[in-house]
């Protein structure tokens, strides 16, 4: 299984209505963090768990969900999370699951 695939299966946990994740690394070549093993990623999510959450709230459930995967498969995660009614009010025209 790959980091993206157990990202992705840990996330699952969350019930997401939306979710993106793009792999960066290739990005980060030669960045001291990338030659010390783990992964660039860019997270965006959104779920009605994260209703009445703030940002540091909503880091911290990604966080806990990865587990062990932060300190050794990811070396860094840029977070987009969102509450369902959130990403309505950014983007009105996109359909969500809970309409």
């Amino acid at each position: 299984m790959s980091v993206a695939d157990e990202i992705r299966r840990r996330l699952a946990v969350l019930d997401p209505t939306r979710f993106e994740l793009i792999d960066d690394s290739a990005l980060h070549a030669g960045h001291a963090g990338a030659r010390a093993g783990g992964g660039h990623y860019r997270l965006g999510i959104v779920s009605a768990a994260f209703r009445g959450k703030n940002t540091v709230a909503r880091h911290r459930m990604i966080y806990d969900a990865l587990g062990e995967m932060m300190r050794r498969e990811i070396h860094a995660l840029a977070i987009h999370a969102q509450s369902p009614e959130e990403l309505q009010i950014s983007n009105p025209s996109h359909p969500s699951k809970e309409n």
